[in-house]
């Protein structure tokens, strides 16, 4: 069958549009609640030395194959595997990555709708006032009850399940691109506009020191494992996400330029985001962490008892929420593209059905957290068995196999016609990376996640 010049969902107006839109996919609540603090944890600047190494080594060369896979296929990840094996005289068994990224996103958004829904939970919590001269066991206990409300998680996870499918219904140029559009300059003027006033705090220089300072005595083995994995995670790799976005790629745009700004881009909000929040945290006197209690007790702690804190602590979570609304529109996207082409239906019933589906699985993480709490499989919350089905084992197969279908099964004219690399030497380098070394990296990752989940 001829080959689709243009994907029938739409294609983006510019190269700066998929640079934005990529962007938004991979910057998510992972940029500001975990890298920041591995970083610092790790070395400072010298774990940013290896992790940038690895997002080159391992992360560029995985995405540009994943964004080569979208725009030569130009459909949903299921079909364009199936074309694109059936291309390569491949089995047709590679479907099945489609399938992985498709399912992955479909799972991942329902669990990541009901954390981003903290973020506008608090919006509100930091604008009223609640944490104005608060003490630190109120924050926590304040975070607690949220957790343990039902009611209050189900709501929240509905509200940001609306906006997330009133983005995808409207299709991809009145949809994904009108958000992105909006989205990715707003949050990266927040950033700025916080970075401002993390300066005023009067420890910036010891949150820029905890970040950039060279501390090579505090890298580790586990620092390299770390940042291995961070690499590959932190660009939305192998949930379909960047494969469809890529068929909606114009043709003439660089995959390797475009895909080289956005590894960049996510870097940096990354490290600029650790610039806002570490100042701020250490001019409380406050312990830096990770994950949920950065950002929802100590934060929140943070602006309460600072000048203007109230202020810009909504400005804060405002950043969150978009940072979290610009990777879920990404996560369903994949599904909602092969549903459309499978069934022919409109795409604004696709979304609601889609989004439905996915907020009743949703409510499966709200209750893990109070009324579930206590169900646990291997060990494991329903929340927590999701999260380690998707980011431990699909995630890394699908990223393995991304790189192996492009580097040992597609035809290299192809491959070469697609990402029409000038230099040959880095053509032949990236070549090197796809089929060797960046699927060794990610399966290695792979293994030793699963070698600790079972012998701890």
């Amino acid at each position: 069958m001829p080959r689709a010049s243009q994907s029938i969902h739409g294609i983006w107006a510019s190269r700066l549009t998929f640079i934005l839109a990529a962007t938004g996919s991979a910057v998510g609540l992972g940029n500001i609640w975990k890298f920041p603090y591995i970083a610092g944890e790790n070395g400072g600047g010298a774990f940013v030395l290896v992790y940038l190494f690895c997002i080159l080594l391992v992360g560029v060369p995985i995405m540009m194959a994943e964004v080569l896979l979208g725009r030569r296929g130009r459909q949903s990840p299921v079909n364009s595997m199936i074309e694109l094996a059936r291309e390569a005289g491949a089995s047709k068994a590679w479907g099945l990555l489609g399938w992985i990224g498709v399912i992955s996103g479909f799972l991942i958004l329902s669990y990541y709708s009901v954390i981003a829904g903290w973020a506008l939970e608090y919006v509100l919590r930091v604008g009223d006032g609640t944490f104005v001269g608060a003490k630190s066991e109120f924050a926590g206990t304040l975070f607690n009850e949220l957790t343990g409300n039902p009611v209050r998680l189900a709501f929240w996870h509905t509200v940001f399940m609306c906006m997330t499918m009133f983005v995808v219904a409207r299709g991809v140029n009145r949809g994904l691109e009108a958000a992105v559009r909006i989205l990715m300059p707003a949050l990266f003027v927040l950033l700025l506009i916080l970075v401002g006033y993390a300066v005023s705090s009067g420890a910036f220089m010891e949150g820029f020191k905890f970040l950039f300072s060279m501390r090579a005595e505090s890298l580790s083995a586990n620092s390299l494992v770390v940042a291995l994995g961070h690499a590959f995670f932190t660009l939305s790799l192998g949930m379909g996400a960047i494969m469809i976005y890529g068929a909606y790629m114009p043709k003439t745009s660089s995959i390797g330029a475009t895909v080289c700004a956005v590894a960049f881009l996510d870097t940096l909000v990354a490290l600029v985001a650790g610039l806002a929040i570490f100042p701020i945290v250490f001019a409380n006197g406050l312990e830096a962490a990770a994950g949920p209690g950065l950002m929802f007790v100590t934060l929140p702690l943070a602006f309460g008892n600072m000048p203007l804190g109230r202020f810009f602590g909504v400005l804060f979570f405002v950043l969150v929420s978009f940072a979290a609304w610009s990777s879920s529109i990404s996560l369903i996207e994949p599904a909602v593209a092969w549903m459309v082409e499978r069934f022919g239906v409109s795409r604004v019933k696709v979304a609601i059905g889609l989004g439905f589906l996915t907020w009743l699985l949703g409510l499966g993480t709200v209750f893990s957290f109070n009324i579930w709490k206590s169900v646990q499989v291997f060990g494991l919350t329903f929340f927590d068995a999701l999260d380690f089905l998707t980011a431990n084992i699909m995630l890394p197969l699908g990223g393995v196999a991304i790189a192996l279908f492009v580097g040992w099964k597609m035809r290299e004219a192809d491959v070469h016609g697609e990402l029409s690399l000038e230099s040959p030497r880095v053509y032949a380098l990236w070549r090197f990376l796809v089929r060797f070394l960046s699927p060794a990296a990610v399966l290695f990752i792979f293994t030793l996640t699963l070698y600790r989940y079972f012998t701890q």
